[in-house]
C-alpha cells in the first residue's frame, strides 16, 4: 500500500485493450513476427505510466539495468522491433510474482518474481513468454472480451466469488474493493499460453540460452504458488500469484520441457545471481509490510491485525483481506474531515445499478483513533450479503477504511481486525527493516537445512529455501555452489 495516494481504478480503453481479456475470441492466428504499428506504440505509451504507478514504480541502479539488458535481447528475437531501443523494459518495486508485456514494446516484470528465478535464462524465458503474447497479438485478439470485461470488472469475481455470483452488483463491489497491483492483468486462454511458451522457447534457442529454462520457471513459480498456498492456509494455490494471470504452469511444465528437447544453450547462472545479490525481497516499508496476520506502515504509522484464518495481500495502493467466511480490503479515499460523509460516500461509489445505504452509521472511538461504521444488507445473485464499511480518522485531511463482503449475518467476523487498527510510535517503525536476497556460497559443511536456518523467516525455512532456489525436495546442494536466502537487509 503506498503512503498516501488515492485509489484510483485504471479502466481506461488504453489499458482495457492493452493487457489480455479474459475469454478467447475467435479468428486467424496474426503474424508473430509483424513489427510493432504506429497505433499499437502510442497505446503501450499512454498506458506506460499507469502501469508504473500501480505496480511501485520502476526500480533504478544495477539490477534493473542488468532486467533491461537481457530483456531487450530477447525481445529483440521476436522481430517486433528491429533494434533493442524499440524496447522499454521495466523492472517493477512489486512483492507480487508477475511479469507481462503490453503493445508498443513494453515489457515488465517484478523484483519478486526476479528474486524466485535461478539463472539468466530463465529471466529471459519469462521476458521472452510475456514478449509472445504481444507478439502474437493476443490482447488484440481478446478486444471483445476486454470490452465486455474491463479490467476491474473481471477482477470483481477474485474478491466477490461466491459471495456475490457474476452479478452486476457484484462487479461493481468488486471494483471498488479490490484495485492492488494484482489485478492488473486479466487470463490468457489456455492455448495463448501455450502459444507464448512457443515463442518464448524460439525466442530462447535463437539468443543463444538453453531453452529448458521456460520449463524450469514455471516449476519454480508451481512449487511457490503451492508454498503460499501452504503458509496462508487456502486452498487455491494459484491465487494472488503469477498463475492467476497465467493459468497453470504445473501443467505446462512438461510440455516446455518436450518442445525444448534436443536444444542446448547457455544459463548464464553466476551472472545472473551476482548480478540480483541483495535485491528486495517481500514487502518495500514505504509500501507496508505484513508480517504473520500484521499489517505494519512504518511510514503511514498505523498496523492492524488480519483474523484468525485470514491471509492479506500488500498491493501497492492497497490491502487485501481474505478467509472463507469473508473478504475485506483496506484502503483511503479523499477525506474532507467528516467521517460520517466519508463511510457514506464509500457505499454511494459501491453500486451502479443500486443504491446500497447503511442502516445507520455508529461513531466510536477505536484504540484512541476517532471511528465510524455501518453495514447494509445487500440483495446478491447467491444470496443476500453484508457490506461493512469501517473508516479511521488519523489526521484532519486523512482517514483509512476496510470495505468488507461477507455473507449475510456473518459481518462479525472482521471484529477483531476493525478493533485492532492502531497508531504506531516511532521506534516500532524502525524496527521495521526490509528482506533482501542474500547470495552465498555453500560450504564444505554446509546442507539444505543448516542454509535454511539463516533465512529471515521463523516458518516453513527449508521449503522456503528449496522453493527459492528451485530444489526439489530430494535435492541437495554441494560445495561451492552458489545459492540464494532470503535475510534482513543490513
Amino acid at each position: 500500500m503506498s503512503r498516501t495516494k488515492s485509489i484510483l481504478a485504471v479502466t481506461t480503453a488504453t489499458l482495457s485493450l492493452a493487457l489480455a481479456g479474459c475469454a478467447a475470441v475467435g479468428g486467424p492466428i496474426p503474424d508473430a513476427s509483424a513489427p510493432i504499428t504506429q497505433s499499437e506504440a502510442q497505446m503501450g505509451a499512454e498506458a506506460h505510466p499507469q502501469l508504473l504507478a500501480e505496480f511501485g514504480g520502476a526500480m533504478t541502479g544495477s539490477q534493473a539495468q542488468y532486467v533491461e539488458q537481457v530483456g531487450k535481447n530477447i525481445a529483440v528475437q521476436s522481430g517486433l522491433g528491429n533494434a533493442r531501443d524499440s524496447f522499454t523494459v521495466s523492472l517493477l518495486n512489486s512483492p507480487v510474482n508477475n511479469a507481462f508485456a503490453i503493445p508498443g514494446g513494453y515489457v515488465y516484470t517484478t523484483r519478486q518474481l526476479v528474486a524466485l528465478m535461478n539463472n539468466e535464462a530463465e529471466l529471459a524465458g519469462v521476458l521472452g513468454h510475456e514478449v509472445g503474447h504481444v507478439a502474437a497479438r493476443h490482447s488484440q485478439r481478446r478486444q471483445q472480451a476486454a470490452q465486455r470485461n474491463t479490467l476491474l470488472g473481471a477482477g470483481a469475481a477474485i474478491l466477490s466469488g461466491l459471495l456475490l455470483g457474476n452479478t452486476g452488483l457484484g462487479q461493481q463491489i468488486g471494483q471498488a474493493a479490490l484495485q492492488g497491483s494484482q489485478l492488473l492483468t486479466l487470463k490468457f486462454s489456455r492455448s495463448q499460453e501455450l502459444e507464448a511458451d512457443d515463442l518464448g522457447i524460439r525466442y530462447l534457442n535463437q539468443a543463444g540460452y538453453d531453452p529448458r529454462a521456460m520449463a524450469t520457471v514455471l516449476r519454480s513459480l508451481a512449487m511457490q504458488n503451492a508454498l503460499d498456498a501452504r503458509v496462508q492456509g487456502r486452498d487455491n494455490a494459484s491465487l494472488p500469484e503469477w498463475a492467476s494471470t497465467h493459468p497453470d504452469p504445473a501443467s505446462r511444465v512438461q510440455s516446455a520441457l518436450s518442445k525444448a528437447q534436443g536444444m542446448t544453450g547457455v544459463t548464464n547462472r553466476d551472472t545472473f545471481l551476482t548480478r540480483i545479490d541483495g535485491i528486495l525481497y517481500g514487502d518495500d516499508p514505504e509500501q507496508g509490510v505484513i508480517e504473520g496476520r500484521e499489517f505494519i506502515h512504518p511510514q503511514l504509522r498505523f498496523a492492524f491485525t488480519a483474523p484468525q484464518g485470514f491471509y492479506m495481500i500488500n498491493g501497492t495502493r492497497a490491502v487485501t483481506i481474505n478467509g472463507q467466511s469473508g473478504k475485506a480490503q483496506l484502503t483511503l479515499a479523499p477525506y474532507n474531515g467528516n467521517l460520517n460523509t466519508y463511510v457514506q460516500s464509500v457505499f454511494s461509489g459501491l453500486s451502479k445499478e443500486q443504491t446500497i445505504t447503511p442502516g445507520s452509521i455508529q461513531r466510536t472511538t477505536v484504540n484512541g483513533l476517532p471511528a465510524a461504521y455501518g453495514t447494509a444488507r445487500v440483495n446478491s445473485g447467491n444470496g443476500q450479503v453484508d457490506v461493512t464499511v469501517f473508516a479511521y480518522e488519523f489526521a484532519n485531511d486523512r482517514a483509512y477504511h476496510f470495505l468488507a463482503i461477507t455473507q449475510a449475518g456473518s459481518a462479525s467476523a472482521f471484529n477483531p481486525m476493525f478493533s485492532s487498527m492502531r497508531r504506531i510510535n516511532a521506534q516500532e517503525a524502525g524496527s521495521v527493516i526490509p528482506r533482501q536476497i542474500d547470495v552465498v556460497t555453500v560450504g564444505s559443511g554446509d546442507t539444505v537445512a543448516s542454509l535454511a536456518r539463516r533465512m529471515a523467516y521463523s516458518d516453513n525455512q527449508v521449503e522456503r529455501f528449496r522453493v527459492l532456489n528451485g530444489l526439489a525436495s530430494d535435492e541437495n546442494v554441494s560445495a561451492g555452489q552458489k545459492v540464494k536466502i532470503v535475510v534482513r537487509a543490513r
